[in-house]
């Protein structure tokens, strides 16, 4: 190996590798840079604004809407004041789940029972209106068979159908069901079929050129694209069963908030009653909320 030797040019002995020239001055040691210490990112706002858009014109509305009850209250005999009403849901709610035997249950019990009324009449009508749907929406001749049916039915008012329930099932429970039943199929139905034929045809020529079978059609094509309008029209039925379930129970009596509504009437407890609209009010909205937090969840949207 050769090694490196630099002369000087005015002569004399050659320098060193990594020696200064005479004359130069020495140069100073080399100091590692510290690294430029990390920026911290821009804190963001808090969006006050927005809180404040969210919750004060709530607030808001239900102000006025106690404020207005207190008003045409204020001197009634009658109808109950908001304190008063208050007042009685405190003691109704401090033991909801008590039971004196089955005409003397708490409005917590009620609730249940009318909940599990809803459950299975809706789980039957989504059992057979989605696929009923998927089948109208897929087939042109069934869809001409079933439209004319179904835009007979549908209009019809849920309580012209509890008689038939009664009639057929001898029970007032599974004749409130079949009612549930009857009058939250169709918008399962009619939502399913309407996706259904929605869906782009070159899809569909897609799938005729790979020679998919049907099955894959609708699992793998169909259902991905329906499923938003599927789950409008669940959130429709669910909230029509939740309605028709009151009516239904204060014909058929038994336990449920409907007939609890209606037991309260026939005592002349007013304060009950509006307890009751409060409380069947924020369970039809905490049942929607929660179906349209699920097609939130399973929208295939960006």
């Amino acid at each position: 190996m050769v090694s490196a030797v630099f002369h000087s040019p005015l002569g004399g002995q050659p320098s060193p590798p990594g020696a200064a020239a005479p004359g130069a001055a020495p140069h100073a040691k080399a100091v590692p840079a510290e690294p430029a210490p990390a920026s911290k990112p821009a804190r963001v706002p808090f969006d006050w604004r927005g809180l404040w858009l969210k919750v004060l014109p709530p607030v808001i509305g239900m102000a006025l809407m106690v404020g207005i009850w207190a008003l045409f209250t204020m001197n009634s005999k009658t109808f109950p004041t908001p304190a008063a009403t208050f007042e009685a849901a405190v003691k109704l709610f401090a033991d909801p789940f008590y039971s004196n035997g089955p005409n003397d249950q708490g409005i917590g019990w009620n609730i249940l029972f009318s909940l599990e009324r809803v459950a299975v009449g809706f789980g039957l009508a989504a059992a057979v209106g989605i696929p009923l749907g998927f089948i109208i929406g897929r087939f042109e001749f069934i869809n001409r068979m079933f439209s004319p049916l179904i835009s007979l039915l549908k209009p019809v008012s849920p309580l012209a159908w509890l008689p038939i329930g009664l009639l057929v099932f001898k029970a007032a429970n599974p004749a409130a069901i079949w009612t549930i039943f009857i009058c939250s199929i169709w918008p399962m139905v009619v939502n399913t079929a309407v996706g259904v034929q929605r869906v782009p045809q070159d899809y569909l020529n897609v799938a005729r050129v790979l020679n998919l079978s049907e099955w894959k059609v609708i699992t793998r094509i169909l259902f991905p694209a329906v499923l938003p309008y599927m789950l409008t029209g669940v959130r429709l039925s669910v909230g029509t069963a939740w309605l028709v379930i009151v009516a239904a129970e204060m014909l058929t009596g038994g336990v449920g908030i409907g007939f609890w509504v209606w037991d309260e009437w026939n005592n002349l407890n007013v304060k009950h009653i509006i307890i009751a609209i409060f409380v069947i009010g924020i369970v039809g909205l905490a049942l929607e909320y929660l179906l349209i937090t699920l097609a939130k969840r399973f929208s295939f949207a960006d």
